[in-house]
């Protein structure tokens, strides 16, 4: 049958239509930039919220020593991967100490300043939230406890058999952001020394990716939490490199968004969260039932989950921020400040993150950890010619694919 020219631009459309239809929407990109202490806890939760978006391809996770030392991260992190399914996203080891602060500096200057509740790698300390009636108390230990930068106690979850990439993470970060020119989001939920490195390299490397979304910062706080009741300004990110915090805050990014204290501390990881979470047969959802028992704030997670859906947040500040790098009793507290009395040069805007939706927040994370996510067999797909499992959750499931028990 000949095709008349008037039924061609009809036919071509329905083509291109179909052809739209069947085509997946395109993913976004993320690069981790984490502390990952572990097993379990905030850094591997938020991570995975990542890793399990179906919306989201992760480039790579970058380690940086945060709450724990990169060596040791490392190792969790691996382990995680593999445990859930997702051990085909490369993982780069990046700084061990950050650009100045020092662990002895910071020792000899608490006679005189006083003691910083939590020191990270360098000496844990409040770690757990105590549910009660009347809300959560953090529980501080007796004893902390340390162990030197290139000292790796056994892990309780198991050795990796997956290795870092050979690149290191900050050559890594770039060339990834080359690579996708104004596409890549970095996603930094530890102290920002991996950060800063790749701006001071590569001076392009901010304003080439889509944006920064930052865990870190602490404005005013409302809690009788002893960590930051007294100290409305500090929040540990900032605190354990504010050089880095610094150099990242004053970079050109097309967008800073932060996910404060003030917000993380009224997202609790609760019973009840990980009681559905434990309920699911998905590989994340057995590694946090098995990993995750502890309580604290969802720190990194809600700075994860309020990228993926910013209606989280319903309540932000548009301020100047910076970080004091004054070496004194504030040194690495937040600072800001609005569009009248912000210094003359060097600082930027940011999307300061104040409070958020609560319920709909800890229902999301709880389906991300439940629902089957990731490209490398997380759960193995099933016929289903509307996308759900067979137990009725959405996504691709089945049995733990390859990493998973």
């Amino acid at each position: 049958m000949p095709q008349y020219p008037s039924m061609r631009k009809p036919l071509l459309a329905f083509l291109l239509a179909a052809a739209a239809a069947l085509s997946p929407a395109q993913k976004r990109l993320v690069l981790i930039d984490q502390d990952g202490s572990g097993p379990g806890g905030s850094n591997q939760m938020a991570m995975l919220a990542l890793l399990q978006s179906l919306q989201v391809q992760v480039l790579g996770i970058t380690m940086v020593t945060g709450n724990a030392w990169r060596d040791e991260e490392t190792l969790h992190t691996l382990r995680m991967l593999e445990l859930t399914g997702h051990s085909n996203i490369p993982v780069a080891k990046g700084a061990v100490f950050p650009l100045v602060r020092t662990e002895e500096e910071t020792r000899l200057a608490e006679p005189l300043n006083g003691k910083v509740a939590w020191l990270g790698a360098w000496g844990q300390g409040q770690t757990m939230l105590v549910e009660t009636p009347a809300g959560v108390t953090p529980v501080t230990p007796e004893h902390l406890t340390s162990h030197g930068p290139y000292a790796i106690p056994p892990l309780p979850e198991g050795q990796p058999t997956l290795k870092p990439i050979d690149e290191d993470a900050v050559h890594f970060l770039i060339r990834q952001v080359r690579a996708h020119p104004h596409e890549v989001t970095i996603y930094a939920a530890g102290p920002m020394t991996n950060i800063a490195l790749a701006i001071r390299i590569d001076p392009e490397f901010a304003g080439m990716t889509k944006g920064i979304v930052l865990m870190g910062g602490s404005l005013n706080p409302e809690t009788d939490d002893p960590e930051f009741a007294t100290s409305p300004r500090h929040e540990f990110n900032f605190w354990f490199d504010p050089e880095a915090a610094r150099i990242v805050l004053r970079a050109d990014w097309p967008r800073v968004d932060v996910t404060t204290v003030d917000v993380s501390i009224k997202a609790p990881f609760t019973q009840k969260m990980l009681d559905g979470i434990a309920k699911a047969r998905t590989p994340a959802a057995k590694y946090i039932a098995e990993w995750s028992q502890d309580r604290y704030y969802l720190w990194d997670e809600l700075a994860a989950c309020a990228w993926l859906d910013p209606t989280l947040i319903t309540k932000e500040k548009l301020v100047y921020m910076d970080v004091d790098v004054s070496h004194g009793p504030s040194y690495g507290d937040t600072l800001t400040w609005t569009e009248k009395f912000k210094p003359a040069t060097g600082v930027r805007l940011v999307h300061a993150q104040a409070d958020l939706d609560l319920p709909r927040f800890q229902k999301e994370f709880v389906d991300l950890m439940t629902t089957c996510g990731g490209a490398d067999g997380a759960c193995a797909p099933v016929a289903s010619s509307i996308g759900r499992c067979s137990d009725g959750r959405p996504g691709l499931c089945g049995g733990a694919g390859a990493g998973g028990h």
